[in-house]
């Protein structure tokens, strides 16, 4: 019996290994690309790892991710939200001290983030955050704001504005109107900071629209951490990257934009919407992060270039090599984006 299993455990590990050289035969090993009629281009390229990048980096792009779409409802990645936040504020309390709590402003649910203590001097201002999860799930209440309330000794607030598809736009939008008008009365603009990452860079933006409409004085700057401003076009790191960059699944684009949960019946072209296509002179100064394998790095750097053709102060920093929310995770490069943030957010807040 030792000598069958013996043999058994050889013939699958041999089994094994020939699996393994037959794909490899099979996984493209050169460079290719044609472009059709139409001027689509359909390409291979073969892209190592960047050695530019920390060696934690390096590890973390090198995961295998599945390109197999998963089938979660909204409800499942709510919950799949909420659980991923509860271990992300243990994992980044540990470097950035904090307390969380619950709240309400203006109707509107709200989370509280606060260092151990605030200087005297700092007591006064307060920064909002909107965050990120495609508008259906909240999945950077706790991971975006943590960082930015302990480096700036100063107190967050997280907007948890409604969800789609339940609440389409502008409902988002509105919600974090409320709060930040509530909030007008207590703060002065300079005091004010308004940011967020992925969905929530993207309201940030429509946000801030929003606010000049309505003819309310705009906060000292903005945050706008992978996002973009037009709704009507993709762009072209869209075709190229997933949420995991290189890997895990991706839709093709097609030619026509599709139906979307958060966009519902309104016009792509609306400006509070698609800020592209707003007046966005007088935007208070404004920091722009994107990195080279963000699937919004063009929505980003585009949303960048309308804020300086309407003449606004607005830095851009792309990271190297890196994917979408690359500050979610546990390497250098996200510590030195959060030190990035708060640091521009500091100096704004000091003017």
């Amino acid at each position: 019996m030792p000598a069958l299993k013996l043999l058994i455990s050889t013939l699958v590990l041999l089994l094994s290994v020939a699996a393994v050289a037959e794909q490899e035969r099979t996984i493209p090993q050169t460079n290719s690309s044609y472009i059709d009629s139409e001027g689509t281009a359909h390409i291979t390229r073969v892209v190592p790892v960047p050695k530019t990048v920390s060696p934690e980096a390096q590890k973390w792009l090198a995961r295998s991710i599945s390109d197999i779409k998963g089938k979660a409802t909204n409800e499942e990645e709510r919950t799949r939200a909420a659980a991923s936040q509860k271990q992300v504020a243990i994992d980044m309390q540990a470097v950035y001290p904090t307390q969380l709590r619950e709240d309400n402003i203006a109707g509107v649910p709200v989370r509280v983030i606060t260092p151990p203590s605030i200087p005297v001097d700092k007591r006064d201002r307060v920064i909002i955050n909107v965050h990120g999860g495609g508008f259906v799930a909240d999945w950077g209440s706790v991971g975006e704001t943590i960082p930015i309330a302990s480096l700036t000794q100063t107190k967050v607030i997280a907007v948890l504005y409604r969800l789609a598809p339940e609440h389409p736009f502008p409902a988002a939008v509105e919600d974090v109107v409320a709060v930040y008008k509530e909030l007008l009365k207590t703060h002065k603009p300079k005091n004010m900071v308004l940011y967020g990452g992925s969905a929530g860079a993207i309201l940030t933006a429509e946000v801030a629209v929003k606010l000049k409409l309505l003819g309310l004085p705009l906060p000292a700057a903005l945050g706008i951490f992978s996002g973009m401003g037009d709704w009507s076009r993709y762009g072209d790191s869209e075709a190229l990257f997933s949420l995991q960059g290189l890997s895990g699944p991706l839709d093709l684009v097609e030619k026509e934009i599709p139906p979307d949960p958060y966009a519902g019946s309104t016009d792509r072209r609306d400006p509070v919407l698609s800020p592209v296509f707003a007046d966005l002179r007088g935007m208070p100064p404004t920091l722009f992060v994107t990195s080279t394998r963000d699937t919004l790095l063009s929505g980003t750097v585009t949303l960048h270039r309308a804020f300086l053709q309407a003449g606004n102060n607005a830095e851009l920093v792309v990271f190297e090599g890196l994917t979408h929310g690359f500050w979610m995770h546990r390497i250098p490069e996200a510590l030195e984006a959060h030190h990035l943030m708060a640091n521009f957010f500091e100096k704004q807040l000091e003017h």
